[in-house]
């Protein structure tokens, strides 16, 4: 009895052995290794199945996967997945790489049949593959500054283009292809980056002190031919008044003596010249 349920027992572990799952979200291939149909695929959805022995289970997941390649141990695989690459003078940049994409779940037997290989190792090995082949086609007619600088977004736009295409008629569409991190060029490389870079902000404020020392200059000539003109406006305002009031006493010569009526006080001034009192006609007296 013992022997029978310890047989049972063994028998039930090797049943679930040979039974594979398909999680939810995923799409399995049951691929046929030996027989008379060896090569044979069958496509299933999610559930547990027997798989029996001359078989193998591949599960495809449908939703969004998400992996970088990078030098860090902690991220991927424990081993340096950077991506290294030259530009067109032959510099070798290394960067770190991500990528987001997803399988079209009507596809997923064309993909094994493509790569004959699981999600993972299609990811760390073909997709790793042809982000660095794109990598280095782009790059190779680049110069190191458009590479590091501005033009940086549109190598890596390039290169997920490039994937895409490759990779979209089997089955692996492509959502994001993105840098991680900063580059890492050689140190003399950057040293020489960062002198021009300081070379030219330096050029840039020689600039606009100029500038600002010529606006400057430029406001106070402004000034100064302001107050010019000011004053030459004055002594215009000031000559034409003189020149009215000039025509308007030769016009009325008894102006003045008017005017001068008008503000006497009543008592005769003291005069001790020899010539005549100004508008006072003095009779000769008789003795």
């Amino acid at each position: 009895m013992k022997r029978v349920l310890t047989l049972s027992l063994s028998l039930c572990a090797l049943l679930l052995a040979a039974c594979s799952k398909v999680p939810a979200g995923n799409v399995g291939v049951k691929f046929q290794m030996y027989g008379d149909d060896k090569g044979s695929l069958k496509e299933l959805p999610p559930g547990r199945y027997w798989v029996g022995w001359g078989y193998e289970m591949y599960t495809f997941p449908t939703f969004t996967q998400t992996y970088t390649f990078t030098r860090s141990m902690s991220e991927g695989r424990a081993a340096d997945e950077s991506i290294s690459f030259q530009t067109a003078q032959g510099l070798t940049v290394n960067a770190d790489v991500g990528i987001t994409y997803h399988i079209d779940p009507s596809k997923v037997t064309l993909i094994f049949q493509k790569y004959r290989k699981g999600i993972d190792e299609i990811t760390d090995v073909y997709l790793r593959n042809m982000i660095r082949d794109a990598l280095v086609k782009e790059a190779s007619s680049l110069d190191i500054e458009s590479v590091y600088g501005k033009g940086k977004a549109s190598l890596i736009d390039s290169v997920q283009k490039d994937v895409s295409e490759e990779v979209a008629a089997v089955g692996i569409e492509v959502e994001k292809i993105y840098w991680i991190g900063e580059l890492r060029l050689p140190e003399n490389v950057v040293q020489s980056i960062n002198a021009k870079i300081q070379a030219t902000q330096m050029a840039e404020q020689r600039q606009n002190e100029v500038a600002q020392a010529r606006a400057e200059a430029e406001k106070v000539e402004a000034e100064a031919q302001g107050r010019a003109q000011a004053q030459i406006t004055i002594a215009e305002a000031e000559a034409k008044a003189i020149e009215l009031k000039g025509n308007a006493l030769r016009e009325n010569p008894n102006i003045v003596q008017m005017s001068a009526i008008e503000k006497w006080d009543g008592h005769l001034p003291t005069y001790t010249g020899s010539s005549a009192l100004p508008f006072v006609s003095l009779g000769t007296v008789q003795k």
